[in-house]
């Protein structure tokens, strides 16, 4: 497809097999491209990746303190989680704050892609709710913004509804794009969803790591909203995925949030790369959609959840790698995602996954 190039390939024996295409927008908080692989203009859905910016009217207005939310809660809120059983605690803290139920929730009921949890409600035959769903925390956190403005809670989804208006404003005022030029879709938990240049999606997502040029509250609601995520990195996604490990060994320098379709969003505080200096926001888009897998080595433990496919954590650790943005000891904990070898199911190697680009310096 037009714009996008390799970013990650597969070896077997001595043969490419497989090759993912895709595109990577780097940009600084003022907006200039820092660096690129394919076309940076390519306008993709951020899926699940805009979700810090879709709690935002709830935190600028207030919502945190009103409905004596923690951080914890604000992380769960803007997640995308694997449905343990933590994760509906927390949310169902939440709900209780804010006088809702899980009935009130229209992102419908979808499995835990949490193999543990999934294998504990099997044998226990419990039966699933929208709790479960990756979504849960933002459809809850949609509920709070409707109530904390007095809008109706019934359709907050819906494009026209007060809420999601509200967003969509912020949105536009994140990435730099007229509101008319914002393409809109239905998401997979019935939300509305966004597409923007993905340079535009790596301002806002600089702007999350250094808000210093934008007014209040705006400044003070994406430093809480950047604390929060990359403080409870489990409540993001869950165990065994690549935001939870990559947040975890970034030492809260690095926020990382995986979208559907092969999105993967990151914003870097200013002293995290040290190769270009200054904040940085990073979007990679993988055109087949990055549904495979990660590696059969790791058997069980390889969770396939929209921030789980095995292209884009492979090249946004080689962005990190290639900005100087982890050291050595951070690459040895991100190990899975780096080049590697892929063994059958019998636990022999039989080639290798690595990435194959190079980020062009603006």
């Amino acid at each position: 497809m037009s714009g996008y190039v390799p970013l990650v390939e597969t070896t077997r024996g001595a043969i490419v097999e497989s090759i993912h295409f895709g595109a990577i927008a780097i940009s600084d908080p003022s907006g200039r491209l820092v660096a690129s692989a394919g076309d940076p203009d390519r306008q993709v859905y951020l899926r699940s990746s805009s979700k810090p910016f879709q709690i935002l009217p709830l935190v600028e207005g207030g919502g945190m303190e009103r409905f004596g939310l923690s951080e914890q809660e604000l992380a769960v809120m803007c997640a995308s989680h694997t449905g343990t059983d933590e994760h509906v605690r927390v949310i169902s803290g939440i709900q209780r704050k804010l006088g809702v139920s899980a009935a009130d929730l229209l992102c419908g009921i979808q499995p835990p892609s949490d193999p543990v949890t999934a294998e504990r409600m099997f044998t226990q035959r419990e039966e699933n709710s929208p709790l479960r769903h990756n979504c849960s925390g933002k459809h809850t956190g949609m509920l709070a913004q409707a109530i904390l403005y007095g809008d109706p809670t019934a359709d907050y989804i819906r494009p026209d509804h007060p809420v999601q208006r509200r967003i969509l404003q912020v949105f536009s005022e994140m990435t730099g794009v007229p509101v008319e030029e914002i393409a809109l879709g239905t998401d997979g938990c019935s939300a509305p969803v966004f597409a923007v240049p993905l340079r535009a999606a790596a301002l806002a997502f600089a702007r999350l790591a250094d808000p210093s040029a934008l007014p209040e509250p705006r400044r003070s609601a994406l430093k809480r909203v950047f604390s929060a995520m990359t403080a409870y990195p489990d409540m993001v996604a869950g165990p065994r995925t690549f935001d939870t490990e990559l947040m975890s060994a970034g030492c809260g320098n690095i926020l990382t949030k995986g979208g559907a379709e092969g999105y993967q969003a990151l914003a870097l505080l200013p002293a995290a790369s040290h190769r270009v200096t200054g904040a940085l926001g990073i979007v990679i888009k993988i055109s087949d959609g990055d549904l495979a897998p990660r590696d059969p080595q790791r058997g069980d433990s390889a969770i396939v959840h929209e921030g789980g496919g095995r292209a884009r954590s492979t090249a946004a650790v080689e962005a990190l790698r290639q900005l100087e943005a982890l050291n050595e000891a951070q690459l040895r904990e991100l190990a899975d995602y780096l080049p590697r070898l892929q063994r059958n199911w019998r636990g022999i190697p039989v080639g290798e996954i690595r990435p194959c680009f190079d980020l062009h310096l603006g």
